[in-house]
């Protein structure tokens, strides 16, 4: 059930990118979470390193290290990350998992504690291994216009002009939530 309570960065340990690995998915709508994460590694200065089955970076923010992960599984098997999370004692509600949503417009966003994976199977995959109690970064990608296969859109690349629009959403995205 999903909980209305602000969100508070400071709670927070990890933030988990939901994506696909490899090239052929880079800058599809699917990816926006590792998208984002990447944002976030860029303007920190921090380095990706290969950690079991996820990437990892490390930050510095207000005064403590948080995580960004972003798992090497493909979507469907995002929950194998958590393991590697649990050991370091980090607990679900320390997590903010960051990925696609089709139903809010491109560009918008929504934070929200818990609720369930809403059709998203990598928010299937770490329910199955965690539970609902994680933050969710929910962006907006739009669903498509036309009837067409879901899966065949969010797996397509963002159209120039949405690609143009990625970093200044970013921007913005970061500052309100105090990432940056």
């Amino acid at each position: 059930m999903a909980t209305t309570v602000p969100f508070m960065v400071d709670d927070i340990s990890v933030i988990i990118g939901l994506g696909n690995p490899g090239p052929k998915f880079h800058l599809t709508r699917h990816n926006v979470g590792f998208e984002f994460l990447d944002y976030l590694a860029k303007i920190h200065y921090a380095h990706w390193r290969t950690v079991g089955n996820a990437q990892v970076a490390s930050i510095q923010l207000h005064g403590k290290e948080l995580l960004l992960i972003k798992p090497q599984t493909f979507m469907n098997s995002s929950g194998d990350v958590w393991p590697m999370i649990a050991k370091k004692g980090i607990k679900p509600a320390q997590v903010l998992v960051v990925h696609d949503e089709l139903e809010k417009k491109f560009g918008t966003h929504q934070t929200r504690l818990g609720g369930s994976a809403r059709g998203h199977n990598g928010l299937r995959s770490l329910i199955s291994r965690c539970g609902e109690e994680f933050w969710r970064l929910r962006l907006g990608v739009d669903r498509p216009a036309e009837s067409r296969n879901v899966a065949d859109y969010v797996l397509a690349r963002f159209p120039a002009a949405e690609c143009q629009k990625l970093e200044s959403w970013f921007t913005t995205l970061s500052t309100q939530l105090r990432l940056s």
